[in-house]
C-alpha cells in the first residue's frame, strides 16, 4: 500500500528506528493476516488500460466504489487516490493497478471472505462504466507508452529515478501486480526465524503463483517475469538480503541496512518533496539537503521503509513479496501458505530445517530459476515441485495444528485453501503453464483471448 505513513513525533536518537519495528512483537493470540492484492484495470471495449479520469477509469471506479457501498475517499490536492473502510484500504499502482490492502483479520476464511465481497464490487461498478479486470503478474500486451501515470507525487518522483539506477524499474512500477500476505511477529527471535524462512523460500511462492509468461504482447521465455523484473530494478532495496543469515541479526540490523538505502521522498503538507538519492542517515543528523536543518518523524521512517523492497520485509509486521497476481483461488491461498508456515511453531521449525542449509548462492539460484522455470525448475540435482511438494506439506500441517474453523464450524480448518497449490504441483501446471497452453492450443497466438477468458 503506497500511501503516506501518519503518526509518530521527532526522531531523537537513533534507537527510536529499531524500537519502531520492535512495537509490532503481538502474542501468538494476537497475530492477524492483511493480505493484499493487485489487479489490472482495461477497457473492455479496447482491452487499454484504464485512465485516470474520464467514463470508463480508475476515478469513476474509486467514485461507484465510495457512493455505493460507503467507502471514505483519500485524497492528494484534489484527486481521489485510494479508499478507506473498516480497517482495509483500496489504494492505486503507479500505472492504476487497483490494489485492496486487507483488513487485519483472525482467520483465512475471514480474509478470502473479505476478497470475495472487494471483487463483487469491483465487478458491479466496473461492469456498469464498461472496464473489465484481470489478475496477472505482467501486463500482457501493453507497452509503457500506453500506461497512465496516477496523480500521485511519489510516482511522478520514482518514475525518472528508476532509469538511474536499473533497467526494470519502470516496468515493476507500471505493468506488474502481485498478491502478498502481512504476517506478525511474537519478538525479535520470532521475526529472525520467520525473515530467514520468508526469504528463502519465496522462490517457492514465485513458482507457485508464476503467472506472467507474457510481456508486450510476446511470450517472454519466463514463467514469471514479474520476478525477472525485480533483478533489475534497484539493487540497493531489492534481493534476499544475505544479511538477515548472519548471526547478530535483529531488529537493528535492518535498520543499519535501511538507513544505507536511499530515499525517495519526504511527505510534507500533503506534497512530495524530492529527495531522490539522499540519505536517511543525513536527515537524523539534520542536513537532508531537500530540508536543511530539519529531523525526521517517526512517520518519515515509516514511509521509507515503503521505498524498500526485497523479497520479503518487515515492517511493524513482515510482508511476504514473491507471487504473481492470479486468478481468484490464488488470492486465497497465498495467505494459506504462509500461514501455515510461519504460524505454527513445529511447521516454523520444519520449513527451517528444509532451508537452513543453504547458502547464499543457493539462495539466489532459487530465485533466478523460480522465475524462469517456475515450478520445472531445478537447483542443484532438486525439482523445485519436490520442494514445492514438501513445503505445501509443511504448511498443511501447520493449519491443521491452526484448527481455525469457518463457516459456521462445518469446515474444521484452512487446509482447503491450499488445494489449488497442491493440484498445480500433482499436475505440474502453474499458472503460467495453462496460460501458454492456451496461447498455443485453443486461441491459435491471439492474445486477446485472454481478457475475456481470465478476468475477474
Amino acid at each position: 500500500m503506497s500511501i503516506p505513513q501518519s503518526g509518530g513525533g521527532p526522531i531523537e536518537n537513533q534507537n527510536q528506528l529499531a524500537e519502531y519495528l520492535e512495537s509490532g512483537c503481538k502474542p501468538a493470540n494476537d497475530w492477524r493476516i492483511g493480505t493484499e492484492h493487485e489487479k489490472f484495470g482495461y477497457d473492455k471495449a479496447s482491452h487499454l488500460p484504464l485512465p485516470y479520469e474520464g467514463p470508463c477509469s480508475i476515478k469513476a471506479m474509486l467514485d461507484g466504489l465510495r457512493d455505493r457501498y460507503g467507502w471514505t475517499g483519500v485524497f492528494e490536492g484534489d484527486n481521489i487516490i485510494g479508499l478507506e473502510k473498516d480497517g482495509a484500504n483500496v489504494s492505486l499502482e503507479p500505472g492504476g493497478q487497483f490494489e485492496l490492502s486487507g483488513a487485519p483479520l483472525e482467520t483465512i476464511h475471514q480474509t478470502c471472505d473479505e476478497v470475495n465481497e472487494h471483487l463483487r464490487e469491483v465487478k458491479e461498478i466496473a461492469g456498469e462504466i464498461g472496464a473489465g479486470f484481470i489478475g496477472l503478474g505482467a501486463a500482457p500486451e501493453w507497452t509503457h507508452e500506453q500506461m497512465p501515470m496516477m496523480p500521485k507525487g511519489r510516482y511522478r518522483l520514482m518514475t525518472g529515478y528508476m532509469d538511474r539506477v536499473g533497467s526494470h524499474g519502470k516496468q515493476m512500477m507500471y505493468r506488474t501486480c502481485t498478491v502478498q500476505v502481512n504476517l506478525d511477529f511474537a519478538s525479535e527471535a520470532d521475526m529472525v526465524q520467520k525473515f530467514r524462512v520468508a526469504l528463502a523460500l519465496q522462490p517457492v511462492a514465485t513458482a507457485l503463483f508464476a503467472n506472467s509468461p507474457f510481456f508486450e504482447g510476446k511470450v517472454n521465455n519466463h514463467q514469471s517475469w514479474r520476478s525477472r523484473i525485480w533483478r533489475d530494478l534497484d539493487p540497493a532495496r531489492t534481493g534476499t538480503l544475505p544479511f538477515v543469515f548472519d548471526d547478530g541479526m535483529g531488529f537493528e540490523r535492518y535498520v543499519q541496512y535501511a538507513l544505507d538505502v536511499p530515499m525517495y521522498f519526504v511527505y510534507r503538507d500533503g506534497k512530495y518533496i524530492d529527495a531522490l538519492g539522499q540519505s536517511f542517515r543525513d536527515f537524523l543528523d539534520g542536513r537532508l539537503p531537500a530540508l536543511p536543518g530539519e529531523k525526521p518523524t517517526l512517520s518519515d521512517w515509516a514511509d521509507h521503509l515503503t521505498t524498500i523492497f526485497p523479497e520479503a520485509r518487515i515492517k511493524k509486521y513482515m510482508e511476504m513479496r514473491g507471487a504473481d497476481g492470479g486468478p481468484w483461488r490464488r488470492l486465497c491461498a497465498l495467505p494459506a501458505l504462509w500461514v501455515g508456515l510461519l504460524y505454527d511453531q513445529a511447521s516454523l521449525d520444519a520449513a527451517w530445517d528444509v532451508v537452513k542449509g543453504w547458502d547464499a548462492q543457493s539462495r539466489e539460484n532459487w530465485r533466478v530459476m523460480a522465475s524462469v522455470g517456475g515450478l520445472h525448475a531445478e537447483v542443484d540435482g532438486r525439482p523445485m515441485a519436490d520442494l514445492a511438494a514438501e513445503v505445501l506439506e509443511i504448511a498443511e500441517a501447520g493449519l491443521k495444528a491452526r484448527a481455525r474453523a469457518g463457516v459456521g464450524g462445518l469446515v474444521p480448518d484452512e487446509t482447503h485453501f491450499l488445494n489449488a497449490l497442491q493440484e498445480s504441483v500433482a499436475d505440474m501446471r502453474s499458472p503460467s503453464d495453462e496460460l501458454l497452453a492456451r496461447y498455443h492450443g485453443d486461441w491459435g497466438g491471439d492474445l486477446g483471448r485472454i481478457y475475456d477468458e481470465f478476468s475477474y
